[in-house]
C-alpha cells in the first residue's frame, strides 16, 4: 500500500557507510552497579588499575560473548574475561608487539573510529528532538502522493456455475457477508470475504480491474476467474490511501533524521581539513560516491 511506501523510504535512510554504533547503549550498566563511582578501582594486575569504568565499558562490548552467563554471575564472568585480556596485553607490550607498525595503525583506527561515534552519539543522536522527528514526519506526509484505495469482499468458487448461482443469489436479497461465510473457499471466508484496503498492485491483475471497475456498493454481475478459482467481488469503499501514523514509523523517522545530519556534520568536517587523496583512481570512486 502506499503507507508502506512512506515506510520504505524512510528505512532507506537508515543505512551509514561504515558507521558503527549502538544507538541506545548506556555509556555505563543501568543497574546497582551503576551507582558506583566510576572512578573505584575493582582490580589491580601487575599495578594497572580496573576501574568500574572500564568494567562497565567491558560489559557493554562483551554482552554478547556473556548473553547466556546467569545475569548473577555476568558481572563476574566479564571482570575475569577483562583480566584475561589485561594480563595477555601486558606480555603483549613485553614483547614489542604494540610497537609494530601494524598494531599502531590499529590503535590509530580504533581510537579515531570511538570518538567518531562518540560524537555523532553525543552531537547528532541525544540532540534529535521529538519536535524535530515530527517536523520531518510532516514534511514526508506533505509529499505523500495521493493513491487511491479500496476495500472489497469476495466469494471464490472453484466453478464458474457456482459463481453464477451465488450472484443470483445475491441479486435475490442475499446477504454478500453471510454468503462468504457459507460459500466461500478462499481463506477470507470465515470473514465474510472481507479483503481489507488495498492499492493497485496487490492483488492479481484480473481481480484488480473487476474490483477497481465496481461502483461503491456494487458486486460483480458476472464471475471473474483467476488463477485461484472464480470470484464474486463486492467493492464496499474507496479512499486515498493514508500515510502510516508518526508513532509508527517514529523510528525510521528518526534514523532518517540521524542519517541526513550525519552526512551534513561530515561534510562540514571535510570542508574544514585539507583531504589529498594520491591515487587518482581512488579518488575519482571516492569523490563519485560523494557526489551520490
Amino acid at each position: 500500500m502506499a503507507s508502506t511506501r512512506l515506510s520504505q523510504t524512510l528505512c532507506a535512510a537508515t543505512i551509514f557507510a561504515g558507521l558503527a554504533f549502538a544507538a541506545g547503549a548506556p555509556a555505563f550498566a543501568q543497574d546497582a552497579e551503576a551507582t558506583k563511582s566510576p572512578d573505584s578501582v575493582v582490580a589491580t594486575i601487575n599495578g594497572l588499575e580496573i576501574t568500574e569504568r572500564e568494567l562497565a565499558l567491558a560489559e557493554v562490548e562483551l554482552l554478547e560473548q556473556f548473553a547466556q552467563t546467569p545475569a548473577e554471575q555476568r558481572r563476574a564472568a566479564i571482570l575475569n574475561a577483562l583480566i584475561d585480556i589485561k594480563a595477555l596485553g601486558e606480555i603483549a607490550k613485553e614483547s614489542g608487539l604494540d610497537e609494530t607498525p601494524d598494531f599502531k595503525a590499529r590503535m590509530a583506527f580504533t581510537k579515531a573510529r570511538q570518538l567518531h561515534n562518540t560524537y555523532f552519539q553525543q552531537e547528532v543522536l541525544t540532540k534529535i528532538t521529538d519536535e524535530d522527528l515530527k517536523a520531518r514526519y510532516e514534511k514526508e506526509v506533505a509529499g505523500f502522493p495521493k493513491t487511491p484505495e479500496i476495500r472489497a469482499r469476495h466469494i471464490l468458487l472453484e466453478n464458474e456455475e457456482d459463481a453464477k448461482a451465488v450472484i443470483e443469489t445475491l441479486d435475490g436479497g442475499a446477504d454478500f457477508e453471510e454468503l462468504a461465510k457459507e460459500k466461500s473457499t478462499g481463506p477470507s471466508g470465515p470473514q465474510g470475504g472481507d479483503l481489507g484496503y488495498f492499492g493497485k498492485g496487490r492483488m492479481v491483475p484480473e481481480f484488480e480491474e473487476a474490483a477497481f471497475g465496481l461502483e461503491k456498493g456494487a458486486y460483480t454481475k458476472e464471475p471473474v476467474k483467476t488463477q485461484f478459482g472464480y470470484h464474486v467481488i463486492l467493492k464496499e469503499d474507496e479512499r486515498d490511501a493514508e500515510p502510516p501514523a508518526f508513532e509508527d514509523v517514529k523510528e525510521q523517522v528518526r534514523q532518517a533524521v540521524a542519517r541526513e545530519r550525519y552526512f551534513n556534520q561530515s561534510k562540514t568536517a571535510r570542508e574544514k581539513y585539507k583531504i589529498e587523496i594520491r591515487d587518482e583512481e581512488l579518488k575519482t570512486k571516492v569523490d563519485a560516491l560523494r557526489a551520490q
